[in-house]
């Protein structure tokens, strides 16, 4: 278990479509993809977002439950990916926090390009792109997310 955020930090519809668009960037040049494998859920936007922005057609998902409100818990792959070794898939994430989502991927598609539109500290070393740094102990409140 983890202690509770320091900070939670809005991110509006707009700033997050800015900042996908941002990774896109710095994504374009890094090879040739033919597919989108988002992480569910909180992949499944920006995965839309590069697949229009990169023009790829077919968007898969993997689906991770690793949260129960804002309690890390362990990491459990309830979908995998339909197969290969990523070697043509860009798999992206909301966020690359502690690493253990994408550690988890990282192990069924070890030749995937790893992006992520935000990253913290103890995850970013763990994918090959993102956008924005976040501290570690802030909580991002995605626009998909249940107002309490």
């Amino acid at each position: 278990m983890t202690r509770p955020p320091l900070a939670t930090i809005p991110v509006s519809w707009d700033e997050f479509h800015r900042q996908t668009r941002v990774l896109v960037k710095h994504i374009r040049s890094r090879g040739v993809w033919t597919r989108i494998i988002g992480i569910a859920r909180g992949g499944l936007v920006p995965a839309a977002i590069l697949a229009k922005e990169l023009d790829i057609r077919v968007v898969e998902s993997i689906c991770i439950a690793s949260y129960d409100g804002k309690v890390r818990g362990e990491v459990r792959i309830l979908k995998g990916p339909i197969g290969g070794d990523g070697g043509d898939a860009i798999v992206v994430d909301d966020i690359a926090d502690s690493g253990e989502t994408i550690r988890a991927v990282r192990a069924l598609l070890p030749r995937a390009l790893f992006a992520a539109v935000y990253a913290k500290p103890a995850g970013k070393s763990l994918v090959d792109a993102f956008a924005a740094e976040v501290d570690q102990e802030s909580w991002l409140e995605f626009p998909w997310e249940p107002v309490p």
